[in-house]
């Protein structure tokens, strides 16, 4: 149940950042004429209550139809909000300002005179409007571009127990390509020549290959079939692999259960390898480690725990070094790590929220107020964790920041 006292916090930051946002406007245009004015007040609710209405309405239908344009439907009213919520901190902070000199002047003045009204700033309701521009841009950059701008990510792990024969040994992760929610197949295609010209050993792919049903994936099968690996090329499950979020799915597990299957015979058909709660190992120069992998497992309480983690363990025996592929990074905290010689996890799920600030210096996401490990490598120890923040996206049809990503791990004895 959602908390009352949440939902009319975010109702006022709504209300607020919708009126700042018009009063920024009005007070720039205040020296234009009447028709002038009146058009631009105009103009401003009809887009505001246009954009929310179409928003709205591809959201209680985002199921049917061409749910790509739907999704970009609802992240246009997004994107203008965001530039009103920065404009809305200037603006409020000049208001409580004015109200300060106002209520000093009321009370310093002699009795029976009024104090006169502290007009806005014109100069800071067009800073406000410049600064609100800049989130705008970005997330319109991240729709056109951003969203399927390919990033390789390089990173060379070391370890002390890597067998000999693996040393130097490339492993190329991919996660998250929720491929419901591309328009055409050329971003997977291009994406799939990226991943070929890294020559990998191997290539693991960890998670949400769809949104939410299984034929989603089919017309990107010709394109992801393509991807070259001489060692079999190995996959989980993620969250939204499931179909939980589909109400017919819920209502009727038999058709839940058909989904899943389809999506498990997708991944067949693409000739990669499911591991659901297993091992496999593979063996290189009279050395071998072992790949375990578990469907979706979560330490969150609002996503379902599929995942087997001692059975595929279990499987993996005294195999010298491991490697995990566990979708949803919150379980490697609260229970990979109780399983000392698994040395690399793998995970996607976060996305990195698909917006945020990833400089050498800072990196910043509202995802991290959610998950402890959300982007990039982490250790406890000589354990280690990835996350991937994957190569698609979800919800809103860019990035910003947190670029689609194609990892690519040398593993290197220490």
């Amino acid at each position: 149940m959602r908390n009352p006292v949440v939902v009319w916090l975010v109702l006022g930051l709504l209300i607020l950042a919708e009126w700042y946002g018009y009063q920024a406007v009005r007070t720039v245009a205040q020296h234009w004429s009447p028709n002038a004015r009146r058009g631009v007040a105009i103009g401003y609710w009809v887009l505001t209550v246009g954009l929310w209405g179409l928003a709205g309405w591809a959201g209680s239908t985002r199921q049917a139809g061409n749910t790509v344009l739907k999704s970009y439907l609802m992240s246009l009213p997004l994107l203008l909000l965001a530039a009103k919520i920065v404009i809305l901190v200037p603006l409020l902070l000049e208001d409580l300002t004015r109200l300060g000199r106002w209520a000093v002047s009321s009370a310093t003045r002699p009795a029976g005179i009024e104090a006169d009204a502290i007009p806005r700033s014109e100069f800071l309701a067009k800073l406000a409007l410049v600064l609100g521009a800049i989130p705008a841009v970005a997330l319109l950059w991240g729709m056109v571009k951003g969203g399927t701008d390919y990033t390789v990510r390089r990173v060379t792990l070391k370890y002390p127990n890597l067998p000999p024969a693996f040393d130097g040994f490339k492993v190329l992760q991919i996660s998250d390509l929720h491929t419901g929610s591309f328009n055409s197949t050329e971003p997977l295609e291009r994406a799939v020549a990226m991943i070929n010209r890294q020559g990998a050993d191997l290539i693991l792919m960890t998670g949400d290959l769809v949104n939410n049903r299984a034929e989603e994936v089919e017309p990107h099968i010709p394109a992801l079939s393509k991807i070259k690996s001489e060692l079999p090329i190995f996959s989980s499950l993620g969250n939204h692999d499931y179909g939980d979020y589909v109400a017919e799915f819920r209502d009727d597990r038999s058709l839940w259960r058909q989904n899943l299957e389809r999506l498990m015979q997708n991944h067949a058909k693409m000739g990669w390898t499911l591991l659901n709660d297993t091992t496999h190992f593979i063996e290189r120069g009279g050395d071998r480690i072992a790949i375990l992998g578990i469907q979706n497992s979560s330490s969150h309480l609002n996503f379902h725990t599929y995942g087997n983690l001692p059975k595929a363990h279990a499987a993996s025996g005294d195999a010298p070094f491991k490697i995990l592929l566990s979708h949803d990074p919150s379980y490697w905290e609260s229970h990979i790590l109780k399983y000392p010689d698994i040395d690399l996890t793998l995970s996607g799920h976060t996305h990195g929220m698909q917006f945020g600030l990833n400089l050498p210096f800072l990196k910043w996401s509202p995802v991290q107020y959610a998950y402890k490990q959300w982007a990039g490598l982490y250790q406890q120890g000589r354990q280690k964790l990835y996350v991937n923040v994957g190569l698609g996206f979800l919800g809103y049809p860019g990035r910003v920041g947190f670029l689609p990503e194609i990892t690519v791990f040398e593993l290197r004895r220490a």
